[in-house]
């Protein structure tokens, strides 16, 4: 993986993300002492290198045994929960898998919504097929995720029977307390355990992530083996200018000082869309507390240049864009010529597809810089396992020292809390009377 700021720092004074320096390595040391706020989430910081062959190897024996038993998989979670195993899958599946034959399940995911039609499409079409549940929950009463658990095993239980039903549910929980811990206990269903000390948005290489990945039937030994070398990449002790996560924090908060306040994180390539969705709650999540934050946001090009494109190039100059750029794709294919020429395509016959989407690529960063849109790059040699473990690590490591840059707790999220309570109170869950007259009074 390549970090390229040069396109970002001509919109700063100079030297100015070299004066980060010291407030990077002071905040690294933060994490490394677990003296910042927060410093009871910091299991992610040296996750990667803490996975042994033997943890790997547990979770591909039980992702053998959904894969043998189900036609499909459902991932039951919300957030981090679900969607850094999405970001992953989607990036490295087919675009259009479903039309042909495979030799993993297919995995959907549920518990992120309370959609009543969705819900009952999911339950329809697994009324047909053989299905496994993976329910990702500490505490198992996450209301999106506890109302689509219950159905679930519900009907996995009817279709199955409880003790076929008991080979093929899944729950990734809390290692002793909860309600889902207790379900799974009392039902004797296979358990991981979520880390008390890794928030969700940076569980992705736990179970959380591991066990839909490996079901999906990708190889999360080498997932894990790019973490572990971007995590010694990003070592405190590498110098400033050779740690790429040092380095991409630093320049995004001197952006921000600079009046930048959005980041928008563009892809070339439709598989990453998922990776930018993760991104986007890693970020937004971390940073957006005590009326601060850069707002995380995301466009898939050349798709969205042709709708978001005109507010980039020409609207407030308020945001700066990081580019995730593929070198090689894993495919072939390159423009056929045409004898009447109707479109005018024919100078670009024979040319790679991915070649005119990289000129593509380059065109508008420069349309973009003239436009006055700092531009960060991130390159990565292909699109696999290993690279994508690279960059899961780069955006974790780099939000933690960005987090602590911008003097926010990184690894909470109060905000997060207020709709639940409102909700609660609207649905007269025992307990929120109070709140239930407060909010009554001001309907």
């Amino acid at each position: 993986m390549k970090l390229e700021i040069n396109k970002a720092t001509t919109f700063l004074a100079a030297g100015k993300v070299e004066s980060y320096t010291a407030d990077v390595m002071a905040a690294q040391k933060a994490l490394e002492d677990g003296t910042c706020a927060g410093n009871d989430f910091l299991g992610w910081l040296h996750l990667p290198l803490s996975i042994t062959a033997e943890f790997i190897a547990e979770i591909n024996e039980t992702a053998n045994i959904l894969k043998a038993n189900c036609d499909t998989v459902v991932v039951a979670g919300i957030g981090g929960s679900y969607l850094g195993a999405k970001a992953v899958i989607a990036a490295l599946d087919d675009n259009f898998t479903w039309l042909k034959p495979s030799n993993a399940p297919r995995i959907l995911f549920a518990g992120n919504n309370i959609s009543e039609d969705y819900l009952t499409e999911l339950i329809d079409y697994l009324k047909s097929v053989k299905f496994g549940v993976i329910n990702i929950s500490k505490s198992g009463t996450t209301t999106e995720t506890a109302i689509t658990f219950r159905l679930l095993k519900k009907l996995c239980e009817e279709q199955m029977g409880k003790e076929t039903a008991k080979k093929v549910i899944v729950a990734i929980t809390d290692a002793k307390k909860g309600a889902a811990r207790s379900c799974a206990d009392k039902e004797g269903y296979k358990t991981f355990v979520i880390p008390d000390n890794v928030g969700g948005r940076f569980s992705v290489l736990t179970p959380v992530g591991l066990l839909p990945i490996a079901c999906a039937g990708y190889d999360i030994a080498q997932l894990v083996k790019g973490a572990q070398d971007m995590e010694r990449q990003c070592d405190i002790n590498v110098p400033f200018d050779e740690n790429p996560c040092a380095v991409y924090a630093a320049t995004r908060n001197a952006l921000y000082a600079s009046g930048k306040k959005i980041e928008i994180l563009v892809n070339y390539q439709p598989k990453l869309h998922y990776v930018s969705e993760w991104w986007k709650q890693l970020y937004g999540e971390s940073e957006g507390k005590d009326k601060k934050g850069i707002f995380p946001a995301s466009v898939d090009f050349s798709t969205d240049l042709h709708s978001m494109g005109q507010w980039i190039q020409d609207g407030e100059r308020t945001i700066f864009e990081t580019v995730i750029s593929i070198d090689k794709p894993n495919s072939s294919l390159v423009v056929p010529a045409d004898e009447e020429n109707l479109d005018g395509l024919n100078f670009l016959a024979g040319k790679h597809i991915d070649e005119v989407n990289h000129k593509a690529e380059l065109g508008t960063q420069l349309a973009h810089i003239d436009g006055g849109v700092p531009n960060i790059r991130i390159s990565i040699p292909k699109l696999d396992e290993y690279n994508l473990g690279q960059l899961i690590y780069f955006f974790e490591k780099g939000c933690g020292v960005s987090g602590l840059l911008l003097k926010v707790n990184p690894f909470n999220q109060p905000g997060v809390e207020a709709y639940k309570k409102n909700m609660f109170a609207l649905l007269n869950k025992p307990g929120y009377e109070a709140e239930s007259k407060a909010i009554q009074e001001r309907l």
